[in-house]
């Protein structure tokens, strides 16, 4: 299975969909919640499925063996879910980290990344885990260091 991690709505999506058969959202705010189930379903382009899943069901289906064709672009709506996920045993060797929305008490770090130190202590928990970062919005970006632009940003 193909892994990718965003946080947000990201432009870098329509390029990975080439490359997915299937689009799964890991997250269990997003499963309990009917209309945004729905929207994504009806986003979803021609051809490519789309399922929204809790972390527990992603675990699950990722130990499936027939599963392991799938080239699914998996959608996490927090670096928490995909800690969950990748500590479960969901084998996840790069996430691309494409946007994280800012909100009250976290720290921009930079145009599109907002995060707090709870953020920052789960990056380094899956950094120490083995797990590579992939920090741009576009794929016409440049490749970004995550632990660089953290520690420039001074996350409080």
């Amino acid at each position: 299975m193909t892994h990718v991690f965003f946080t947000d709505k990201s432009q870098l999506l329509g390029h990975q969909i080439q490359k997915a058969d299937r689009i799964i959202v890991a997250s269990d705010n997003v499963a309990n919640d009917d209309l945004r189930k729905e929207l994504i379903k009806q986003a979803a382009p021609n051809g490519v499925k789309a399922n929204v899943v809790p972390i527990k069901k992603l675990i699950e289906v990722a130990k499936d063996p027939r599963f392991g064709e799938t080239h699914a672009l998996i959608l996490f709506e927090t670096p928490q879910d995909a800690l969950r996920a990748i500590e479960g045993g969901v084998p996840i060797k790069t996430l691309n980290v494409g946007s994280m929305a800012h909100s009250t008490g976290k720290t921009m770090v930079n145009n599109v990344l907002s995060m707090d130190k709870d953020d920052v202590a789960t990056f380094e928990k899956m950094r120490d885990l083995g797990v590579e970062f992939d920090v741009r919005k576009v794929p016409n970006d440049t490749k970004k260091d995550l632990f660089d632009l953290i520690s420039k940003a001074n996350v409080q």
